[in-house]
């Protein structure tokens, strides 16, 4: 009955000790009758998915390293691409153009190499990286907050089937499981531990995102985090772990060399000790819960094109494949964006916002 990872080596044993864990004035822990398992586990093997398990050998060696690794995973898709390297992308959900493009190069980039790339299949940067990895039939994997017959949000239900086709996806959540927001920290230890290192695009002080980054420091991992402009408040949280010692990441070739010389060993790894970064004080502790939203199509266009707008320049192309409005719509609203000096346009066409959104974005 020896514990491995908090939880007890032996199924029956752990079932037996269920009572014990009930809190104050809540009534007893018992597992659900055994008809109900079953449907459980008929219907993930309907859906294409099976479970993964502490005492199963394909178990991920960096998840079974964590102190509070989950017991059982269900999983859809290619369970032996988790033997890969792994590195996790996380950012904001609200990401700008230019922050969505970084993340898809990198994604691509390290799946090249044949680096597994982890993210949490959420709007912004998650499903950016997600696109980036399988961009040349690279491996991405999705851990989600939900069962694996919940896709979130809505507008990722295709992005998950492909990444189940093409990769894994994989949650501690049984089926039916809807989302909350106590969910996703949950889910994020899961997106650091799975992986060497993580990557910060974009990320507001206190977000879910760094979260997720601290919790990547305290299992020992490497840490990475992409520049942004200093005018951008999606940019503080990220620019802040550079000031702090996070390894400032332009490129896959500021990553890969961390991961061939990296001293956790995919077969035998081993439970790092406990740290308090430095990475993280004096701030206080990230609030868990997800980050508002991306603006949805059919929303204000003028909105929309400054929330995909930073201060650093991209160009309208690209700007108009992310709005999914129109390129006529696009352009006049650009204009009118222009005449009210909310956004710039450069001698190269690129365009980017102004000074005057400093104010309103702090």
């Amino acid at each position: 009955m020896a514990a491995a990872g908090g939880y007890l080596r032996q199924p029956a044993a752990a079932l037996d000790a269920l009572p014990g864990l009930a809190r104050h004035g809540k009534a007893p822990l018992a597992p659900p009758p055994s008809d109900v398992i079953q449907r459980e586990i008929d219907a993930t093997y309907a859906l294409g998915g099976t479970f993964l398990t502490l005492l199963d050998p394909a178990y991920p060696a960096l998840l079974r390293a964590l102190p509070d690794t989950p017991p059982v995973l269900s999983v859809l898709g290619d369970i032996t691409c988790l033997q890969r390297p792994a590195i996790s992308i996380v950012g904001a959900r609200n990401a700008s153009a230019h922050g969505l493009r970084l993340a898809e190069s990198l994604a691509t980039e390290l799946a090249e190499q044949g680096v597994l790339v982890v993210s949490g299949l959420a709007r912004g940067i998650d499903s950016a990286a997600h696109c980036g990895a399988l961009h040349r039939q690279g491996l991405t994997a999705a851990a989600i907050a939900g069962g694996l017959d919940r896709p979130y949000p809505p507008e990722n239900t295709q992005l998950q089937a492909r990444i189940a086709a093409n990769g894994l996806v994989l949650t501690e959540a049984p089926l039916g499981t809807t989302p909350q927001a106590r969910s996703f920290p949950r889910r994020n230890r899961i997106i650091a531990g799975l992986s060497l290192g993580c990557v910060v695009v974009e990320a507001a002080p206190h977000s879910g995102t760094l979260l997720t980054a601290r919790m990547a420091v305290d299992y020992g991992r490497d840490l990475f985090a992409v520049p942004g402009s200093p005018l951008d408040p999606r940019c503080r949280g990220s620019n802040n772990l550079i000031r702090k010692g996070a390894i400032l990441t332009e490129t896959a070739a500021d990553i890969l060399p961390y991961i061939l010389g990296s001293t956790l060993n995919l077969a035998t790894a081993a439970a790092p000790p406990p740290q308090t970064p430095d990475l993280f004080a004096p701030h206080s502790p990230p609030a868990m819960q997800e980050s508002p939203p991306s603006p949805q199509p059919g929303e204000n266009l003028h909105a929309r094109i400054l929330d995909l707008l930073s201060f650093t320049p991209i160009a309208v192309d690209v700007l108009i494949r992310r709005c999914q409005f129109s390129a006529s719509a696009v352009l006049i609203a650009l204009t009118e964006l222009e005449l009210s000096g909310r956004v710039t346009s450069g001698l190269d066409g690129r365009v980017s916002l102004t000074g005057k959104e400093v104010g309103r974005r702090r």
